[in-house]
């Protein structure tokens, strides 16, 4: 029988388990970038932690998070670290003169960090990031408007770090 004929969801082929172990990648490196900032560990020590103890977490009922893509994850991390005072520099340019980026949320400001490295340092096209770190703000922040918030920021860093894209 068929995923369809059982009304089972088809396994995800190889391209979209690609994109969802991304996506699974830039989560851990939000949550990564935040614990950081909030303790005395450097990127290596939460790099390893996240690696030993986060991939391949096991969600309720026994459902196991998809593994995020390592080279991706470890990609993010660095170049976040590398590119931290260009990104928040952009970042605040981004947001309104009474709202610098270190009095903004500390979850976004690890977002922010994580989608300026991307935007900054790789060749990720500037809207798939956005999306990406929209979806990522929506896990946090389902309730909130902070979704659109990160999505008019996002696009103000994009159109700074990547003009020729639009």
């Amino acid at each position: 029988m068929s995923a369809e004929e059982t009304g089972q969801p088809a396994a995800p082929d190889a391209r979209e388990m690609k994109k969802l172990r991304r996506s699974a990648a830039r989560l851990h490196a939000v949550q990564a970038l935040f614990q950081m900032e909030h303790s005395s560990l450097s990127s290596d020590e939460v790099r390893a932690e996240f690696l030993a103890h986060r991939f391949g977490l096991e969600l309720i009922e026994g459902e196991e998070m998809i593994d995020g893509d390592i080279d991706h994850f470890r990609m993010v991390i660095d170049e976040a670290v590398n590119w931290q005072a260009r990104v928040d520099q952009m970042t605040d340019r981004a947001l309104v003169a009474k709202w610098p980026i270190d009095r903004i949320d500390p979850t976004l400001r690890a977002l922010f960090r994580a989608a300026g490295a991307e935007l900054v340092a790789t060749k990720t096209p500037p809207k798939v990031v956005i999306v990406e770190y929209v979806e990522i703000a929506k896990a946090f922040y389902p309730d909130g408007r902070e979704a659109r918030f990160v999505n008019a920021v996002l696009d103000h860093m994009a159109r700074e770090a990547r003009p020729d894209a639009f």
